[in-house]
């Protein structure tokens, strides 16, 4: 995160639900960019699955071996890394903004009850 938690305290409340939203739309996107790379993944997986010869254990080893999808799955870690660091940002922000009783409080705990996300 690019604000410490000082300067989020300070923060005016429009700037500060500004930075919720801004960071909220950041891990929306990054969650989307990341899901799809995993069903790709699984896509890869599958498809190298049915494309290779010998019976379900010889199968299942092509497909534990192959670097492009070691690679690939490598890089899923590493963005799920990477979105789990930005949702310590988005809650480290909601919870100065619950902290300080910002008016807009109210508004955040509808729209999260909206997103339908279980985390929340």
């Amino acid at each position: 995160m690019t604000l410490s938690i000082e300067e989020l305290w300070n923060m005016p409340e429009p700037a500060l639900i500004a930075a919720y939203h801004s960071a909220r739309r950041q891990y929306v996107e990054k969650k989307f960019a990341r899901d799809t790379q995993r069903a790709r993944l699984e896509w890869m997986k599958a498809k190298l699955f049915i494309s290779s010869s010998g019976g379900v254990t010889d199968r299942k080893m092509a497909v534990d071996v192959s670097e492009e999808l070691a690679r690939k799955g490598q890089e899923l870690r590493e963005m799920t890394r990477d979105l789990d660091l930005l949702k310590v940002d988005v809650d480290v922000i909601a919870m100065v903004i619950r902290l300080r009783g910002v008016s807009a409080a109210a508004g955040l705990h509808a729209e999260d009850a909206a997103d339908g996300d279980p985390e929340r």
